[in-house]
């Protein structure tokens, strides 16, 4: 096995939030596959619906890079195993560019991959030079490749946009602000891939707006170093684990569930919207999602309810997250005041807001070991349920999740990276108890301490940034 392998890379990244990063990464991404080049792209940070997006736009799996969440040796090990099989990886960065401990800068300059600024150019002329500047100088020692511009006017605009480059900086083109590039969003972020019915033209015509503004080459090739091997133990070998997947529950991480099968489970995808059983299985999984848009469905389907009632009766292993875990109490209440009774497992009742409740990394100890992940919800959730365990921010962000459990029920607002601590993940899902524990002699944890990966500096600061717009 070689040691290092090559491959052409960029990191997309922006002055802040909300300046169109993922449209282009996507427009990226698809530009190059429609010239027959194999393209992997990566999101920077805990997200779900932009790579949803982004799967569509590079017709490969995305998955998640973080220095705090995804630790750096797994990220390390994603980036060189995309390296062996693709001709571009992108990676879409969060928030601005220098935002959080540690930042998309410090991931591109802890891998060697330069930065694509990404910047709004509209009302904007010659200042997109000195912007574009700032980006690429403000750290010397950041690998920088150029700059594209993002919403912008007529021709002539975009032309008054690259010649306001100065010390050598690249144009990398232009996207236009007209509406049928841009992607649609809601309070979580964008609108999920599926429910996007011209979500290919759309890529398609932002593909071929950039192709007609530049021109088309691949960025420099960055050098990645080969991983430590790890081996994947069998704790869940024969496992079966129902996993809920349609409008309402979507909200789950690749590595996560690439994990699972690792370790052996068998995964069945169900929709609690739609089916009326559950899957055979002995261990049951409800990830986040959108059923504040669906609980009216989700409290008429009183199979599916009954199913999942049965489940946990049974003494079965079931773990809920966010949206999952809303299911799983007595009602949920919509912005519009339609409240919906549900599941009932978990004594409470939540009521959708207007404003954001809660957004921060997470690390939880919990009695099977210490988890990573984060939370993003616009929802208040009120019960007399005593928590075992409370979320902590590595950054300081407000947010101390509580974790409620009920016999082999296991429920949070916290989406959990299951690769932070895969023999924690096998205790909450074996269905055997004895076994599922005694894996805890062999628990280890793949995402480091952010000691290996950080300058001297800010080692006292422990973080990571976060998009405002986090599922």
């Amino acid at each position: 096995m070689n040691s290092h392998r090559q491959c052409p890379a960029v990191l997309i990244a922006a002055p802040a939030s909300g300046q169109g990063k993922t449209t282009v990464t996507a427009a990226l991404a698809r530009l190059h596959r429609n010239q027959g080049r194999k393209v992997r792209v990566f999101k920077c940070g805990p997200d779900f619906l932009d790579p949803m997006i982004l799967e569509r736009a590079s017709g490969a799996p995305v998955y998640q890079l973080d220095m705090w969440m995804v630790g750096e040796q797994e990220s390390r090990r994603l980036l060189w195993e995309a390296a062996g099989e693709a001709d571009l990886i992108l990676i879409e960065g969060v928030m601005g560019l220098f935002d959080g401990t540690p930042s998309s800068a410090d991931l591109a300059r802890h891998f060697g991959v330069p930065v694509l600024g990404v910047i709004d150019g509209t009302a904007m002329a010659q200042t997109f030079g000195a912007l574009a500047l700032g980006l690429a100088r403000y750290q010397p020692d950041l690998p920088f490749a150029g700059v594209l511009a993002n919403r912008v006017g007529t021709l002539r605009h975009a032309q008054l946009l690259e010649g306001s480059l100065t010390e050598g900086l690249r144009w990398y083109g232009a996207l236009s602000r007209e509406t049928g590039i841009e992607l649609p969003s809601r309070h979580l972020g964008l609108v999920q891939a599926s429910e996007l019915n011209d979500l290919d033209l759309r890529l398609d015509a932002a593909a071929d707006a950039l192709a007609s503004s530049c021109e088309v080459a691949l960025p420099p090739a960055v050098e990645f170093a080969a991983p430590d091997v790890i081996a994947t133990e069998p704790l869940l070998a024969g496992v079966r684990i129902a996993v809920a997947r349609d409008e309402a529950f979507a909200f789950t991480y690749g590595a996560s569930l690439d994990l699972l099968r690792a370790m052996g489970a068998e995964l069945s995808f169900f929709s609690p919207i739609r089916d009326t059983q559950l899957p055979q299985a002995d261990s049951l999984y409800l990830p986040g999602g959108y059923p504040e848009l669906h609980h009216v469905a989700l409290s008429q389907n009183t199979t599916m309810l009954a199913a999942i009632r049965a489940h946990h009766a049974a003494g079965k292993p079931l773990l809920a997250e966010c949206g999952g875990m809303l299911y799983l109490l007595d009602s949920l209440t919509d912005l519009e005041g339609t409240r919906a009774e549900l599941v009932g497992l978990l004594a409470g009742d939540a009521v959708m807001q207007k404003r954001l409740a809660a957004l921060a990394l997470q690390a939880v100890e919990l009695p099977e070991g210490s988890l990573r992940g984060h939370t993003y919800h616009h929802s208040l959730t009120s019960t007399e349920l005593e928590p075992i365990a409370r979320g902590l921010s590595p950054n300081g962000g407000r947010g101390a999740e509580a974790v409620y459990r009920e016999g082999r029920m296991t429920a949070s607002y916290v989406h959990f990276y299951f690769p932070s601590n895969p023999s924690a993940i096998a205790a909450l899902f074996a269905p055997d108890l004895e076994d599922a524990f005694a894996s805890k002699s062999n628990r280890r944890t793949v995402a480091p301490t952010l000691e290996s990966v950080l300058p001297e500096e800010t080692r006292s600061t422990v973080g990571a940034g976060l998009l405002a717009k986090r599922p």
